[in-house]
């Protein structure tokens, strides 16, 4: 028995989540529903338009809000990150250990400015991330907790990553101890600006081959250059051993490494989709760690998900978490 399901390393990210209009990311002048990285300047120009706005603040990141699903579904998490020495890596910090997810920041040198991500909410439902990286942009394999990765069952990687050198170099060298300790690998694509601009980087990541990848339809077709999801399915078997596409409002596709699974979406009011894929992948990772197999998972994952997106802000609530598994396993107990 390991000590920890999941290790993970990713951007560590204070998320500051604004409910906004069509009309303000144009006057704005902001890409809708994709991540784009911007200065700090920049950073605080958009916090000062969106003085006034109703907004919600989190410990977040993408690799973050996955092992928060994970560790509140009663996985056991590490997680190597970096923030600045500010009162934002304080509150990171305190968040991480409050949600008792393991970490070695107290062990790695702090300095400058904690990364943020403004996220943008449009009615529709749609996400639009605007993300300073600070000090987060420095993480590399210094931060990377070799005693503490050999100890876990599986090392999930955060796509972001690759947008920066350093932590392209860190995702790699931990690929490399994972496969030295012979952990499973899991990569998440994140974002369709890392797989349109940083593709070779995600492959230097994957290596042979990796054994799960998680994707949006739209990440897949764009990674694989395919022009439907099948041939997108069959392309994606050269770089890993299972797969999970999710698509939106019609659920996701699931292939276990032997056939492939449709899991339908739960049918819910879609308020905000911010985390949704990001809890999916706690979730599923959950399962998969705990005994359920890969439909069982996926199953889990989506309703865990249907529920992040039914609420403004990117991660359940404890209580929240606790009513997801008794749903679902009266869901299952049924059946």
């Amino acid at each position: 028995m390991k000590q920890f399901h999941v290790y993970g390393i990713g951007n560590a990210l204070v998320d500051i989540d604004f409910e906004v209009s069509p009309g303000t990311l144009e006057r704005l002048n902001i890409a809708k529903g994709v991540m784009t990285l911007i200065d700090e300047p920049t950073h605080h120009r958009l916090l000062e338009e969106l003085d006034g706005i109703k907004h919600l603040k989190a410990c977040g990141g993408s690799a973050a809000n996955t092992l928060f699903t994970m560790q509140q579904l009663g996985g056991k998490t590490f997680y190597s990150c970096k923030v600045g020495n500010d009162e934002a890596g304080d509150f990171f910090y305190r968040d991480l250990i409050l949600h008792g997810i393991h970490t070695n920041l107290h062990e790695t040198h702090r300095s400058g400015v904690t990364g943020k991500c403004i996220v943008l909410v449009t009615p529709d439902a749609d996400r639009t991330m605007n993300t300073f990286l600070g000090a987060t942009s420095e993480f590399s394999k210094t931060q990377l907790c070799e005693s503490s990765l050999k100890k876990s069952e599986y090392l999930y990687i955060e796509g972001y990553l690759v947008a920066a050198a350093p932590g392209c170099e860190a995702a790699i060298t931990a690929r490399e101890m994972a496969e030295k300790y012979q952990l499973k690998i899991a990569l998440s694509l994140s974002d369709p600006n890392m797989v349109t601009y940083f593709k070779d980087g995600l492959c230097a990541i994957i290596g042979k081959q990796i054994d799960i990848l998680f994707c949006n339809d739209r990440e897949a077709l764009l990674f694989t250059e395919a022009n439907n999801l099948e041939e997108a399915s069959e392309r994606l078997k050269k770089y890993t051993r299972a797969f999970v596409i999710t698509m939106g409002s019609k659920g996701a596709l699931i292939f276990d490494g032997q056939q492939h699974t449709h899991i339908p979406a739960y049918k819910v009011n879609v308020v905000d989709t911010v985390g949704a894929g990001d809890v999916f992948a706690g979730a599923f990772l959950y399962g998969i760690t705990h005994g359920y197999s890969y439909v069982e998972a996926g199953q889990l994952a989506s309703f865990a998900a249907s529920k992040v997106v039914s609420k403004f802000g990117p991660r359940l609530t404890e209580l929240e978490i606790k009513g997801v598994q008794d749903a679902f396993v009266k869901q299952v107990m049924y059946a």
